[in-house]
């Protein structure tokens, strides 16, 4: 990389949570270098891949659309050359190229103790598609390609993937899914009656009482707000 194409890279923030609502105050936040140039996002529907004995076709039949995800060139750099554009950019920073990766891996790979599991992931760069991308690290393969006399890495490069990673009420919203024959899920609102959500989703109140105990409802008068119904499809 270039000196000119390094005065490029700009300021990418990955936030961190605990839980997938991503509320309130982060967990951590962790700044690095992102160079625009560079960012690749898929798309992907996936299709049944059952075919009939001796045929020359089949259907493409729908079977889920994949996760959107996201790939970026991230750098962390320590050399000489770039400690202005590092004070630019990050306002400072004398930790290591050795430590900076680890606090990486430990924010968004490494599985934290008190969830199990990888924490909930925000990108924040620009307005663009990176101006508030909800997601997890899929994989990240880093590349040192700079070193010192005493053998510590100066520039590490980093190519993450990340996936995209939606709540379930906000996914659903996205879907928008409104056909009877299809499995559906609802978050409960206030003033929400059993009744009324058959309503929207079937077209007729007539299957409150299967779909109470489907989702194990003791009294389908009082939902609380927050709950997630399920409503399967039912034969007409």
């Amino acid at each position: 990389m270039s000196l000119s194409s390094f005065f490029k890279l700009q300021r990418l923030t990955i936030r961190a949570w605990e839980s997938r609502a991503r509320s309130g105050i982060s967990f951590d936040t962790f700044t690095v270098q992102y160079n625009p140039s560079s960012l690749q996002m898929s798309h992907q529907n996936v299709f049944e891949e059952l075919q009939g004995i001796n045929t020359s076709g089949r259907e493409a039949r729908y079977s889920h659309s994949r996760s959107e995800s996201l790939t970026v060139d991230l750098v962390i750099d320590g050399t000489g050359v770039s400690d202005f554009a590092l004070v630019k950019l990050l306002g400072g920073g004398a930790d290591s190229v050795t430590t900076q990766v680890d606090d990486f891996l430990k924010l968004c790979f490494y599985m934290e103790g008190a969830i199990h599991e990888p924490k909930f992931l925000r990108l924040e760069w620009g307005d663009g598609v990176l101006g508030k991308f909800d997601c997890r690290l899929d994989s990240v393969d880093i590349n040192y390609v700079s070193f010192g006399r005493d053998g510590k890495p100066l520039r590490a490069e980093l190519k993450a993937t990340f996936i995209s990673d939606v709540e379930k009420s906000k996914r659903a919203s996205l879907d928008g899914k409104s056909s009877p024959d299809l499995t559906h899920s609802r978050i409960v609102l206030s003033g929400d009656t059993l009744p009324l959500l058959c309503r929207s989703i079937y077209g007729s109140a007539t299957h409150y009482l299967r779909v109470a105990r489907i989702n194990g409802l003791d009294n389908f008068r009082d939902l609380k707000p927050g709950t997630e119904l399920f409503f399967p499809p039912f034969e007409k």
